[in-house]
C-alpha cells in the first residue's frame, strides 16, 4: 500500500514540477558591471541625505533622484515607453520629528511597468535613494552610501533594465524610496499613495544592503542572503487573532507566504544560493522600508546580505585604531550584488507571470482522517496546488496538483499539518500560497 502511494506521489510531482526557461535567461542577463557603474555614479553625488542639496546637478539628493529618473526614462525608451516614470512626494516637517533638521519634500522615483491582464495588481521592488553620515541630522558631510543603499538602488534599476524586455500579466513597480534613514518616510508615503489609488499589491521586495560579503564577525559568504518577514499582518482584526488560537496560522501571514515563495523560487532556479528566512519583521530593533506597507496590510519582505559590517554603515569616512570606517565604493562586492538582484528579478517575473492567488480558501476535516479544501475559481488558472507541511516546518514540503476547486486529501489528518492553496497558470508559474481563511462546514 505504501509503495503504491509513494509511486503515485512521484508521478504527480514529475508532471507538475517544472521550470520556466525564461527565468534562467533573466538570471543570465543581470550584469555586475552595470550594477557597479550605477553604484559608482550614486556614490559620486557626495551625500544623498534626504535633506541635502536639491538644486545642484552634481551633489545631493536632488541630483541623485533626477539621475535615477533619467535612467528609468532611458529604460522606458528602449522598450517603446513600456514604463511610466514619475515622482511621488510628501512634505515632512521638522515639528514633531527628531530626525528632521528642516522641512522638505521626501521624493520617491516610481517606475511602473503595466501588466497585460491584471494591470492593477502590483509586485514592487524597492531600493533606497538616501544615505547618511554618522549623525543622521548632518546633511552636508560626505556620505557615499555605497552599500547602504546604492547597492539596492542599483539592483532595482538593473532589474528594470532586464525585465522591461518581457511582458507580464501583472504590473511591476521599480522604485527608489527616500527618507529611509530619517524614519521610513518614503515607504510610508508610497504605501499611503497605493492605498488611496486602490492598488492591489501582491507584495513589496525591499532591498536594503545587497553588496557586502564580509561580516564584522569575520565571516565571508557570497551565497547567503536573508529574507525578513513578519508572521501575521500588523492590522489583523481581533476576530482573526482569536481564530488563530484554534485554527493555527501564527507564522502564515501574507508576508511570511511571500518569503516562502521567494525561498522556493530561489532554491529552484539558483540552487547555489542559500536563502535564509528570518522570522522577524527586520533586524533586532531596527526597521526597513517594507514596514510601512506591512502597517497598511500589504505583504512585504526585506532582502539583504547575510553578514553585515557595522564599521561600514552610518559612519563618517575615517580611520581609527587601524579600522577604515565608512560606506565606500571599494567595500561593495558586485558579483554578490548581481546574485541578489537576480533573486529579486526572478521572483518579480514569476509572480507577475502567475495567475491571481485564490481569494478564499476554506478548510474542513475536524475529527476525520482527511483534510477537505475548497477555494474560488481563478481566471486563467490551469490548475491548483494544495500544499501541506508539518506544523514545525518553515517551508511547504508536500503538494498535490489538481484541476478542480475542491479536493479531499484522504489519510491526511488536519490536526497534524498546515495547508494552503496556490493557483497554477498555463506556463507553470504559481501564485503565492494562500493559507485557509474560512472554515468548511459540513
Amino acid at each position: 500500500m505504501h509503495k503504491i502511494t509513494f509511486f503515485f506521489l512521484f508521478i504527480t510531482v514529475s508532471f507538475t514540477a517544472q521550470t520556466n526557461p525564461k527565468i534562467y535567461d533573466i538570471i543570465d542577463a543581470i550584469s555586475a558591471d552595470r550594477i557597479k557603474a550605477d553604484v559608482k555614479t550614486l556614490t559620486e553625488f557626495g551625500t544623498r541625505n534626504t535633506f541635502s542639496d536639491t538644486i545642484s546637478n552634481t551633489r545631493g539628493i536632488g541630483a541623485a533622484r533626477r539621475w535615477i529618473k533619467s535612467e528609468f526614462d532611458n529604460i522606458s525608451k528602449e522598450c517603446n515607453n513600456c514604463i511610466n516614470v514619475f515622482y511621488q512626494k510628501d512634505l515632512v516637517t521638522k515639528k514633531g520629528n527628531r530626525r528632521v533638521p528642516h522641512d522638505a519634500y521626501v521624493v520617491n522615483v516610481v517606475a511602473v511597468q503595466k501588466g497585460t491582464k491584471y494591470p492593477n495588481k502590483y509586485i514592487i521592488m524597492s531600493g533606497d535613494i538616501d544615505s547618511r553620515a554618522s549623525d543622521t541630522m548632518d546633511f552636508t558631510t560626505d556620505a557615499p552610501g555605497a552599500n547602504d543603499n546604492a547597492s539596492g538602488m542599483a539592483g532595482t534599476i538593473e532589474a528594470a533594465r532586464v525585465l522591461s524586455k518581457y511582458q507580464f500579466e501583472s504590473s511591476i513597480i521599480y522604485v527608489g524610496l527616500s527618507g529611509e534613514e530619517q524614519g521610513l518616510f518614503g515607504g510610508a508615503g508610497l504605501a499611503k499613495y497605493a492605498k488611496e489609488k486602490g492598488w492591489d499589491i501582491i507584495g513589496i521586495l525591499n532591498n536594503d544592503m545587497i553588496g557586502n560579503i564580509k561580516g564584522v564577525d569575520g565571516v565571508i559568504d557570497n551565497r547567503s542572503l536573508r529574507i525578513f518577514s513578519e508572521p501575521v499582518p500588523a492590522n489583523e482584526t481581533e476576530r482573526q487573532r482569536n481564530a488563530r488560537r484554534f485554527y493555527g496560522g501564527e507564522v502564515d501571514g501574507i508576508s511570511r507566504q511571500l518569503a516562502r515563495y521567494i525561498h522556493k523560487t530561489t532554491k529552484t532556479y539558483m540552487p547555489e544560493m542559500n536563502p535564509m528566512m528570518i522570522y522577524r519583521l527586520d533586524r533586532f530593533g531596527r526597521g526597513g522600508h517594507h514596514r510601512p506597507f506591512n502597517d497598511l496590510g500589504f505583504a512585504g519582505i526585506r532582502i539583504m546580505e547575510a553578514h553585515e559590517n557595522y564599521t561600514q554603515q552610518h559612519q563618517d569616512i575615517r580611520t581609527e585604531n587601524g579600522i577604515n570606517y565608512g560606506d565606500v565604493f571599494e567595500h561593495v562586492n558586485f558579483d554578490y550584488a548581481k546574485k541578489l538582484t537576480a533573486v529579486n528579478a526572478i521572483n518579480l517575473a514569476s509572480l507577475a507571470w502567475a495567475p491571481e492567488a485564490p481569494k478564499e480558501v476554506a478548510i474542513g476535516g475536524i475529527v476525520e482522517a482527511s483534510a477537505k479544501l475548497k477555494w474560488n475559481n481563478v481566471d486563467g488558472a490551469k490548475g491548483y496546488k494544495i500544499y501541506w507541511r508539518d506544523t514545525t516546518s518553515p517551508t511547504w514540503d508536500n503538494f498535490r496538483y489538481v484541476e478542480t476547486t475542491e479536493f479531499t486529501l484522504d489519510g491526511i489528518v488536519i490536526d497534524n499539518f498546515f495547508f494552503g492553496v496556490a493557483a497554477v497558470g498555463e506556463n507553470g508559474e504559481e501564485s503565492v500560497v494562500v493559507f485557509p481563511n474560512k472554515i468548511l462546514r459540513k
